[in-house]
């Protein structure tokens, strides 16, 4: 008994520690949040990866396509449309777009983008009388040389489309920007 008294003794000032124990009812809404948000994280885990799939797919370059015989293409820009295979997402379509294509002083032929490059319109060819031999935006007059360069409004030249010809046909390829200029 000794030794119990002295143990009394020693701890006789202080406190004891209440061991705070847990109730059922925060069992019970530990447990369920716990689950509750797991079944959530379940659920919400594919619908994020749905939306965000597309994002993380490579991008692919863009295919050859082919769009006019090389023995109508002159010194002359001329207009040619073709249609290109297009996925966006999961939609796919088959836009027709248009280039003008000619040859330039060197021989070669080259194709533009008839978008213009200050608000997006769409530029032609000897467009207007006042700008002869030049590509012509009728939307707020920007007006380009035969290779694409920009003269007036338009901050950059017509982008230019890669060209490939085999077995007498001209193939475009990626739109990018234009490199005669």
């Amino acid at each position: 008994m000794n030794d119990h008294s002295n143990q009394e003794s020693q701890h006789h000032g202080e406190k004891p520690v209440a061991r705070r124990e847990m109730s059922r009812r925060q069992f019970l809404n530990y447990t369920l949040g716990g689950a509750g948000a797991f079944m959530g994280a379940g659920m919400l885990v594919p619908m994020i990866r749905f939306a965000v799939d597309p994002v993380l797919q490579p991008k692919a370059q863009a295919q050859w396509v082919k769009v006019v015989e090389e023995s109508k293409v002159t010194n002359e820009p001329k207009s040619f449309k073709f249609k290109i295979h297009q996925v966006d997402g999961w939609y796919e379509s088959e836009p027709e777009l248009e280039a003008w294509i000619s040859k330039g002083k060197d021989g070669k032929v080259f194709a533009l983008n008839p978008t213009c490059k200050h608000l997006g319109c769409t530029v032609n060819w000897n467009g207007s009388p006042e700008f002869k031999d030049q590509y012509y935006c009728p939307c707020h007059g920007a007006h380009y040389t035969a290779d694409g360069k920009n003269l007036a409004v338009a901050p950059l030249p017509l982008d230019e489309y890669e060209v490939k010809i085999e077995q007498g046909f001209v193939y475009l390829g990626q739109l990018g920007p234009n490199k005669r200029v």
